[in-house]
């Protein structure tokens, strides 16, 4: 009897705490659908995306390749608007020495293809590639949205969303870094 209602009693704590907390249970889910977890270590902490393989595959392939080659390791963050988005992607940005010229270089291979699609929108935590006026010539540069941008929508490849750290990516500074890159599956 003594087993059975320390058990029960066990079982109503768990049940409270989870209840209690069930944001942190969801924060750390993917989404239907979705693919792999970007997690980007920064000097601020972590935030994770997942991405969308299925409305954005060339896209999606592009920057796991990066990632998995260390692309962004080391990077800083070359914009960071307080209320609107950071950007990170320019190899340049390593060198404090250049930071005038940090946003205008990428990897040196485009994407080469424009996914948009109405599915994925410009939403408050959303991933997406910034590009030189054209999708289509989208490279290495990802900004995170802090806020919704609609006017953003049918004119960038949005590739995923933020499932944890939006708070980090709102501490952002421009030149914090990026210092660690990798995917979870």
């Amino acid at each position: 009897m003594r087993y059975r209602l320390t058990l029960s009693v066990l079982s109503l704590v768990a049940g409270v705490a989870i209840a209690a907390a069930p944001h942190v249970v969801r924060a750390q889910q993917k989404s239907p659908g979705a693919g792999p977890v970007v997690v980007f270590e920064t000097v601020k902490g972590t935030i994770e995306f997942e991405t969308y393989p299925e409305e954005a595959p060339k896209t999606v392939a592009a920057i796991l390749d990066l990632v998995k080659r260390g692309f962004y390791n080391g990077l800083r963050f070359h914009r960071a608007e307080k209320n609107f988005l950071i950007q990170v992607g320019d190899p340049k940005s390593r060198d404090m020495s250049l930071q005038d010229w940090w946003g205008r270089y990428g990897s040196g291979k485009p994407i080469g293809v424009s996914e948009i699609t109405k599915k994925r929108r410009n939403i408050k935590g959303a991933v997406g590639m910034a590009n030189t006026g054209s999708p289509k010539n989208a490279d290495s540069h990802i900004y995170i949205l802090l806020r919704a941008a609609p006017e953003l929508d049918a004119k960038f490849t949005v590739f995923g969303q933020v499932i944890k750290g939006l708070d980090v990516a709102a501490r952002i500074q421009k030149a914090d870094i990026l210092k660690k890159a990798t995917i979870r599956e």
